[in-house]
C-alpha cells in the first residue's frame, strides 16, 4: 500500500498544495477515510479562505504537501514497515534533484509514512515529515491539514 501511495503521488508532479477533487479521487483507494476527510475539509477551508480574501492572499498551503521538501521529491524508496497492532510505520528515503540548469545540490531526507488497518485493509493515514529544509514541511501531515482547516475557516467572509 505504501508503494501504491507513492505511485499515485508520482502522478502529481509538481505537487502543489491541497489536492483537488480529481487528485483526491486518485488517492482515495490508498488513504484512510480519516485522511480523506481531512484532505476534503482542508480543500473546503482553502476555498473559503480564497473567497474571503478575494484571492488576494497566498494559499494556506503551498508546495508539496506529501513530503518534507517544498519542491517535492524526484525519487523515493519505501523501507521496511514495522507493524504494531492496527498501525504500521514505514521509513521513506527521498531525493530531490533540480533540473540541469539549477546550481542547487541534490537534497536527501527521510520521512515516515503511517498506515492504519481499515475495514478495506491497510491505508496511508499520516506522514511524519523528517526533512530539515528551511521552507519545507515539519511535524505531521495531519497537523498541517488541521491547521489549514482552522485558519481557513476562521477567516471572516
Amino acid at each position: 500500500m505504501a508503494n501504491g501511495f507513492y505511485a499515485v503521488y508520482g502522478t502529481f508532479h509538481p505537487s502543489d498544495g491541497i489536492p483537488d477533487t480529481a487528485e483526491r479521487a486518485k488517492l482515495e483507494p490508498v488513504i484512510s477515510p480519516a485522511l480523506d476527510t481531512l484532505l476534503r475539509d482542508a480543500a473546503a477551508a482553502e476555498k473559503h479562505f480564497a473567497d474571503s480574501t478575494k484571492h488576494q492572499a497566498p494559499p494556506l498551503i503551498e508546495g508539496d504537501l506529501f513530503t518534507s521538501n517544498f519542491e517535492g521529491a524526484t525519487a523515493w524508496h519505501v523501507g521496511t514497515c514495522r507493524i504494531s497492532g492496527n498501525e504500521a510505520r514505514c521509513p521513506v528515503a527521498f531525493g530531490y534533484r533540480g533540473n540541469a540548469t539549477e546550481d542547487a545540490k541534490p537534497v536527501n531526507w527521510t520521512d515516515s509514512l503511517s498506515l492504519a488497518r481499515t475495514n478495506a485493509g491497510w491505508r496511508v493515514d499520516d506522514i511524519g515529515y523528517g526533512g530539515t529544509a528551511e521552507f519545507g514541511n515539519n511535524g505531521r501531515l495531519t497537523e498541517t491539514l488541521r491547521s489549514a482547516i482552522r485558519d481557513g475557516n476562521s477567516t471572516p467572509p
